[in-house]
């Protein structure tokens, strides 16, 4: 089988000639190791072979999200303003929101020496700023969408594997607005507010989900936002009230086209597996092992092997610290309990993928052990 054929037939729940396997971001980010731009850790020497196999060994599945002007996330309107700007070595973008009499801002920081963004201030500290931002008038258009580049994104990629949609939730934009202890208390306090805002963000954020499932059918999507309602953030009531009643569309639209949603949610998912299966997804993501998570992936496979395709279940610091002849060990049983019995797929991946500049030989050998098994 082709890389491709491999993973449409999993999605499909057909039978394949091995389990698939995806390093997740790495081959999955549009990453370019040949641009020296400091703060791109991908042009470091000790990445680059982890690069290749990830390349030219694995299933690629590659993350993109479509070009959307005017979107839910990205408004672009005359309250919004955005600049950037380096300081101390780091690069920072700072948003102010003007509406109702206020002034909000929110500022991201940038460090060159990892990949990841640390936000060092929340748009939204309080439910006063939250009801200014409700008033923020709705766009009656529809979303300026693009779906020219993943379609010849798709036809580059040939055989070597397939493209997925990369797009949030509601709950994760909602989320997002907040620092996390304050998101929490009033997702939990002020549900007919928090409503509202849902409500608000889900409007335009259907209409693109509508537009890029019409128009780039049959295709894998990743849905992120959902872990922020699992435990102990919120309770499984409130997964419902918030995920399935919000989400759940998105996954209908996507389906509906032929698609196949995947939901992301790292944690705690035991108690919210039942409502995803609800929501009618097709896979689920990474389904972390004890401790991170509560459930094995045995169990997920048992109970739920017919309901989703399984994408996990590597930890990315069992990746990084485990010398290679545990990791192994790691690595083959989650072979087994994936692919164990009756079921839809499975796909071995990890949970993350590294955000340093130097890739160490103990983790370049074990992303090796990855390909190695599931071709054995």
């Amino acid at each position: 089988m082709t890389r491709r054929e491999r993973l449409l037939a999993t999605l499909r729940g057909e039978p394949v000639d091995r389990p698939a396997v995806s390093f997740y971001e790495i081959g999955g980010f549009a990453v370019d190791p040949t641009d020296p731009d400091p703060f791109n850790i991908y042009n470091s020497p000790s990445w680059q072979p982890l690069l290749q196999l990830a390349e030219e060994q694995t299933d690629l599945i590659r993350m993109r999200a479509p070009t959307v002007r005017r979107s839910v996330v990205n408004p672009q309107t005359e309250f919004w303003r955005t600049e950037e700007f380096e300081k101390d070595g780091s690069r920072f973008k700072r948003t102010t929101v003007q509406i109702a009499g206020r002034t909000m801002t929110a500022l991201m920081r940038r460090d060159p020496e990892v990949d990841t963004i640390w936000n060092l201030e929340h748009l939204l500290k309080d439910e006063d700023d939250l009801h200014a931002y409700l008033e923020l008038p709705e766009d009656a258009a529809l979303p300026d969408v693009d779906v020219a580049p993943l379609l010849a994104e798709d036809q580059a990629l040939g055989d070597r594997g397939i493209i997925m949609v990369d797009t949030p939730d509601p709950l994760c934009i909602a989320a997002g607005l907040f620092s996390m202890e304050d998101y929490t208390v009033l997702a939990f306090t002020q549900r007919a507010l928090f409503h509202r805002l849902l409500e608000k963000l889900a409007h335009q954020l259907y209409a693109q989900t509508e537009i890029i499932a019409r128009e780039f059918p049959g295709h894998l999507w990743r849905i992120y936002g959902p872990e922020y309602a699992t435990e102990p953030y919120l309770p499984p009531e409130l997964f419902a009230e918030y995920v399935v009643r919000y989400t759940g569309p998105m996954v209908y639209q996507i389906q509906r086209h032929g698609g196949f949603a995947r939901i992301h949610s790292h944690g705690r998912i035991r108690n919210v597996l039942p409502l995803i299966r609800q929501m009618g997804a097709s896979a689920i993501d990474p389904i972390e092992p004890p401790p991170q998570g509560n459930i094995t992936l045995a169990e997920v496979r048992r109970n739920y092997g017919n309901d989703f395709v399984l994408f996990g279940n590597i930890e990315i610091a069992d990746i990084e610290n485990l010398p290679p002849e545990r990791f192994e060990k790691v690595v083959a049983q989650s072979i087994r309990d994936g692919t164990a019995g009756l079921g839809r797929g499975f796909v071995l991946m990890p949970s993350a993928a590294p955000y340093g500049r130097v890739i160490t030989p103990q983790t370049m050998a074990n992303y090796e052990t990855m390909v190695r098994l599931v071709n054995q």
